[in-house]
């Protein structure tokens, strides 16, 4: 069994095509289901505003990727070529380095990010109550929360870190003195990007309208957040055309399928609008207006990178620590092959010395009573004389030969067992270009 990885993300994938194949939560349960029919042992699906990735435990890489491309061209009604064109496949040591630059927020658009590991863990968590995934991809997951966490404290990365929703606030802020307009904003979709939204746009001193279906969301927010001068207010989907043309500013991050804001909707008004459209599928249709500007979550990456140059010092060591984790993984997951192994040795080592014990007191060698003292004499040499090959043993598996004497020990000693162990020589990783 290993570890592999199929992504759709920012990096190489258009936003029309992450919008395409993106899942929600009860849709990423059936599509997750059928991966494991077709072999995936455990399978955990992440789906953002920035990517849409597949990570497996699987005994075939190949062939569970082939399938998975299949089923996805299948479901989402596009052509597998586009697909395979579009996508990245990360196997053993690589899924491992990829998934620990993801939690760590090294992969997204905006670098030092903690959102993503947020989404990451309730992804994982999900997906584990449903059985999903299992032993396997909790180890990786849990170490990668580990890497995560060192990343943000032995780095700045960080902080005074940005995310998409505190760059759409930025921006939406140069308009508004750029073009003398009132600090009202309407906020569309009440999840975990419009909470962040919200809260920046507070910040800054706007008087935010909340539009949501779930008003109780809306009103533990506002209990949560009792600052003297905040001004929220909400209102129900169906008053959405209604307010819409009220504000200048739109900021609109729903889970729904297709889109909720429709030219239709717009009417005729005397200022400028900016709208910013931070939802994959998107939420805002596509059209064209002289008084409307809209921004999508791709339009926002080149301000996220202008602000990228001051932290290339911190991504630089935050690789370093990625890729000292990535290694320090790949180890941990050999010594859990090379301890059954030597526990294996031991087992047969001490399996002979009662298979001669009993003879010997059968043959009259020994007496009955000092069967005991001959136990310790023999357990003590065998450890005596297996402590150097253990320990040998244990040193090896950072040489890029470890395989090969492996398996070899187990061929010589009979020991059955999975022989599919990877090499630590094999992580390459790397370091931000300059």
């Amino acid at each position: 069994m290993r570890y592999c990885a199929l992504s759709f993300s920012h990096r190489k994938t258009p936003i029309e095509l992450r919008e395409k194949i993106a899942f929600n939560q009860e849709d990423s349960f059936a599509f997750a289901k059928k991966l494991k029919d077709y072999g995936a042992q455990e399978v955990l699906l992440v789906s953002t505003c920035n990517r849409t990735e597949f990570y497996f435990y699987v005994e075939n890489i190949e062939e569970m990727i082939a399938k998975t491309l299949k089923e996805l061209a299948e479901i989402k009604k596009i052509g597998e070529e586009v697909l395979s064109a579009n996508a990245e496949v990360y196997q053993e040591v690589e899924a491992i380095h990829h998934i620990f630059c993801v939690v760590s927020s090294l992969d997204s658009v905006v670098v030092g990010e903690t959102q993503i590991t947020g989404q990451f863990k309730s992804a994982y968590k999900i997906f584990f109550d449903a059985g999903l995934c299992n032993k396997a991809l909790t180890r990786l997951i849990h170490f990668a929360f580990k890497c995560a966490a060192k990343v943000r404290n032995q780095t700045e990365i960080s902080k005074n870190s940005v995310s998409i929703a505190s760059v759409a606030t930025q921006q939406a802020t140069r308009f508004q003195v750029q073009h003398n307009l009132p600090k009202k904003a309407l906020v569309i979709g009440f999840g975990e990007m419009g909470r962040l939204n919200a809260k920046h746009l507070l910040t800054q001193g706007y008087e935010i309208m909340i539009c949501n279906r779930d008003q109780e969301k809306i009103k533990k927010f506002i209990l949560e957040n009792p600052k003297e001068g905040y001004k929220i207010s909400s209102c129900v989907f169906e008053d959405l055309q209604k307010m819409l043309n009220f504000y200048p500013f739109v900021f609109s991050a729903t889970a729904a399928d297709s889109c909720v804001i429709s030219k239709e909707m717009v009417q005729e008004v005397e200022f400028k609008r900016f709208w910013f459209d931070l939802a994959v599928p998107r939420d805002i249709e596509h059209f064209r207006d002289e008084k409307i500007e809209i921004f999508v979550v791709d339009d926002l990456n080149q301000v996220v990178q202008n602000n990228l140059a001051t932290k290339r010092e911190n991504m630089h060591k935050a690789y370093q620590i990625v890729g000292i984790a990535t290694m320090e993984f790949n180890q941990w997951l050999q010594n859990l092959d090379v301890e059954p192994l030597i526990k294996e040795i031991r087992e047969l080592a001490k399996q002979a010395s009662m298979k001669e014990i009993k003879r010997a007191l059968k043959k009259g060698y020994i007496a009955p009573d000092q069967q005991y003292s001959v136990e310790k004499i023999l357990h003590q040499a065998f450890n005596t004389f297996l402590h150097a090959p253990t320990q040998k043993l244990r040193d090896c598996v950072n040489k890029q030969e470890s395989d090969i004497i492996l398996e070899s020990i187990k061929s010589f000693f009979d020991i059955k067992g999975e022989g599919v162990l990877l090499n630590a020589y094999k992580c390459e990783y790397e370091t931000p270009v300059k």
